[in-house]
């Protein structure tokens, strides 16, 4: 997908450049290319000869088009055309020769290799004279900063004044929201500055911006060519070796600025009711050292970033004191912690602590609160050009939206999300969408996709010291064993989350999972490891005091207790459900109720619990659980036909399903879909015939008319 991005969506220059990729560059170790000549070597000569097989003033025009239109968008053609009183008539030649056309703003060209290829076949010289046409008559505040971009590229050489011009007028393009803008001033900034360590400094805003705007292998190119802590770290974090990020993160922290650089320090503006105030840079970076203790697994190091900040004499940002105090074993003073991160989730404010306060939520088990956050930590990305950020939110969202019992929506969410990750080269971020996508899998009884995404998910933590995704994907296989009534494989699937060393588990994802695996230990006999693994979720319930959390507490205090004992504390579960949010949980207590009811041969009350729990099952689409509630009805002697869908047929379809057949209607191959949607054409072909079976078709042909029909919409 990046490499068809790159290739300005060329499918045979994408196909050039793979083939030329080195074997880290193809496994995401190293930045792909980010030079033209670079990218498709073949494909720009032939573009190149084709310019040069046109008139001289031909190519002078469109010369001057392409220096108008990239990297900087400055829209000057028209007016530096009006000003030397330009002769345009040439560019016939070139639409003749189907290179380029006139617009109403100027010129089009064929494709964005042509546009290069005329920028690049013309002299040194005269690609200087475009640049200081373009900038003469570029006027007003508005227009400065592209005016300096096209003063920088006419310069015949360093220049300390250009150079301090296009700085200024990137950090104005950074405070307005525009990384792409501000990146390409850096970048253009370093060229001219003779100085080397302003030159490392300029390159390092540049990978910054770059990343910022989503162009992940632009920013890891930029980065390799500086040495900055802060960058090292963002990009381990998000795209690389995420073990080696807390380290960078934390020495980045120690020698950040404790103020904005320009104007020292300043008193900020009252922030909004429940907006979080925008961080030092200090705290900026080591909330982002908590991140990398999140995503690696690695929490024991949470202690040290605090650490920091204490010697620092500044209070932990996001979640990191929260996660130090549950590190050591302060239940409370953990809840309390996270309960003041989880509050300071109101509009506006800084898209990485609105993110934490998410993640604070989440962990308090505050899944409407988490939800509130993760939008609007979005939202503000978005509204400052911060693109990386985006879809890093939805990777959180998805639990909550998950586990309330929207799993269709949250994984057409997380299938947007993981688009975005690949492209914006956030393969880490895309790595734990993948193992989201596994448990989505493993509810809604797609077996074989649930071990496709847990696999992936598994193979790229491992390689990436990413704790979160390996315990998520390992909990998605384990659960599809548990719903499938494989409890010995259930029981040793969760087992195996005890392993919290980065790149294998985690130990919050171990607590998450302990109500399924005392489940499983208690249906493979496993008593006393099951109460051990109890206690140890109880406390932290009890800590925290969230409705849903005593619920699975008392679900497995029914589990753990034998008889009709155990009923009360199922009676108990259900009432806490009835204050919580966890949909999915809920039913799955009223189908462990229901056949406890059974066994005792309470028939009345086991009928109402487990057509309860197959209602809501079904209404997730989650067929095995529904299997397991209607078997149990069957046992009871009591009907348990499946209640007929008077849905439109495609309202049938998963979220993956229906994005696939709209794909195949679209005319895609399985080839093309699949590496579209990062998966193997085995599993497209495998989508395909459960689309045909469901909606009862055999053919393409077909699945184009019932998309097209509008009742099915």
């Amino acid at each position: 997908m990046r490499v068809l991005r790159l290739v300005h969506g060329d499918p045979r220059a994408a196909a050039e450049l793979v083939a030329r990729l080195t074997g880290r560059q193809a496994a995401g170790l190293d930045p792909l290319p980010a030079e033209p000549a670079d990218l498709a070597p073949e494909t720009l000569r032939a573009h190149r000869g084709d310019v040069r097989a046109l008139p001289d003033a031909t190519r002078l025009v469109l010369l001057l088009a392409a220096a108008d239109q990239y990297p900087v968008a400055t829209h000057a053609f028209l007016r530096a055309v009006a000003a030397v009183r330009l002769d345009t008539r040439p560019l016939e030649a070139a639409e003749a020769a189907g290179i380029a056309y006139a617009t109403a703003g100027g010129v089009g060209f064929r494709d964005a290799w042509t546009r290069i290829a005329a920028y690049e076949t013309a002299a040194p010289a005269d690609r200087r004279e475009a640049h200081r046409l373009l900038a003469r008559v570029l006027h007003g505040p508005a227009e400065a900063p592209r005016r300096a971009w096209h003063r920088g590229a006419g310069a015949l050489g360093p220049s300390a004044r250009l150079a301090a011009e296009l700085t200024a007028a990137a950090a104005r393009a950074r405070a307005a929201g525009d990384p792409a803008l501000s990146g390409a001033l850096a970048e253009r900034a370093a060229a001219l500055c003779a100085d080397s360590r302003e030159r490392a400094r300029l390159l390092a805003h540049a990978a910054a911006d770059a990343w910022h705007s989503g162009d992940g292998d632009r920013a890891r190119a930029l980065a390799a060519r500086t040495a900055a802590d802060a960058l090292t770290g963002v990009l381990a974090l998000r795209t690389g070796h995420a073990g080696e990020a807390f380290d960078a993160l934390l020495a980045a922290a120690v020698r950040a600025p404790r103020h904005p650089a320009r104007g020292g320090p300043q008193r900020p503006a009252p922030p909004a009711p429940g907006a979080v105030r925008a961080p030092s840079p200090t705290a900026h970076l080591l909330a982002r050292a908590a991140e990398a203790a999140v995503y690696t697994g690695d929490l024991r190091r949470s202690p040290e970033a605090l650490l920091v900040a204490q010697q620092l004499g500044m209070e932990a940002p996001g979640v990191l004191g929260g996660l130090a105090a549950a590190v050591d074993g302060r239940y409370e003073d953990a809840r309390d912690l996270l309960e003041a991160t989880a509050g300071r989730c109101g509009p506006g404010g800084d898209p990485t602590l609105l993110l934490h306060a998410g993640i604070a939520a989440l962990m308090l088990g505050d899944h409407p609160r988490a939800v509130t956050a993760m939008v609007r930590a979005a939202a503000a990305a978005r509204a400052r050009g911060v693109t990386a950020a985006v879809s890093q939110a939805m990777e959180f969202r998805v639990y909550a939206e998950f586990w309330t019992g929207r799993p269709r929506a949250a994984e057409a969410a997380a299938l947007d999300a993981l688009r975005q990750a690949y492209a914006t080269g956030q393969d880490n971020g895309a790595c734990h969408l993948q193992a989201a996508l596994a448990m989505f899998a493993a509810l809604t009884g797609d077996d074989d996709l649930c071990r496709e995404r847990a696999a992936a998910a598994r193979s790229h933590a491992l390689a990436h010291d990413l704790g979160l995704p390996a315990a998520l994907a390992q909990w998605a296989l384990a659960f599809l064993d548990l719903a499938s009534g494989r409890f010995d494989a259930a029981a040793a699937g969760l087992r195996a989350l005890a392993a919290s060393g980065p790149g294998h588990g985690h130990r919050a994802i171990r607590h998450l999972a302990t109500p399924h695996y005392v489940e499983a230990a208690v249906r493979t006999g496993e008593i006393r490891v099951a109460r051990v693994a109890h206690a140890g979720y109880d406390r932290w319930a009890r800590a925290v005091g969230g409705a849903d959390d005593l619920a699975l507490s008392a679900r497995c205090r029914a589990l753990l207790t034998p008889g009709a004992d155990a009923l009360e504390h199922y009676r108990e579960a259900l009432a806490l459900h009835a204050d919580g949010t966890r949909a999915v949980e809920r039913a799955r207590t009223e189908l462990l109720f229901g056949s406890a009811l059974r066994r005792l041969r309470r028939r009345t009350e086991a009928r109402d619990r487990l057509h309860s729990a197959l209602a809501a099952f079904e209404s997730f689409d989650a067929p095995h659980c529904a299997e397991a509630a209607r078997a149990e009805l069957r046992a009871l002697g009591a009907p348990a036909s499946p209640v007929r869908d008077h849905r439109s047929p495609t309202a049938q379809l998963t979220a993956q399903q229906l994005l696939v057949a709209r794909m195949a209607a679209d005319g895609a191959t399985n080839r093309e879909i699949a590496t579209r949607l990062a998966l193997s054409p085995r599993t497209i072909d495998h989508h395909l015939r459960g689309v045909f079976t469901r909606l009862g078709i055999r053919s393409r042909i077909e699945l184009v008319r019932l998309l097209a029909d509008p009742a099915d919409e």
